[in-house]
């Protein structure tokens, strides 16, 4: 059975080529637009991993992060953070907030891929 791996991504575009690869990949992506619906549909649909933008309307990925490892239920979770502003001290931030991996982006297809299976 395929592994669900849910995409928290705003990027139209960034989204459609994460779930893209997932599925060429034998993946099953769960698409999610809106970082305010993650907790819901990460407990409904119960993922095998998260992979979570952090720049986002509304909400901050990082915020979205803590939230999801401080749940009893979600916590055990892996979550690939996935960001374009990568500055220095931003992949400490993002370890420290709960994020067991950080791409950053534009990502190498390899490299998206081979943390997806590192970390399922």
């Amino acid at each position: 059975m395929a592994k669900k791996v849910l995409v928290v991504e705003d990027n139209d575009l960034n989204r459609k080529l994460f779930c893209d690869l997932l599925r060429a990949h034998d993946f099953e992506p769960e698409p999610l637009s809106d970082g305010r619906e993650a907790l819901k549909t990460a407990k409904a649909k119960t993922p095998d991993l998260i992979i979570m933008d952090i720049q986002m309307p509304h909400v901050s990925g990082l915020d979205l992060i803590g939230a999801l490892k401080k749940d009893a239920g979600l916590k055990a979770i892996p979550i690939m953070a996935v960001t374009a502003y990568a500055a220095k001290g931003d992949e400490e931030r993002i370890r420290d907030a709960g994020a067991e991996s950080y791409v950053s982006k534009p990502i190498s297809v390899v490299k998206f891929i081979e943390e997806v299976r590192a970390l399922i």
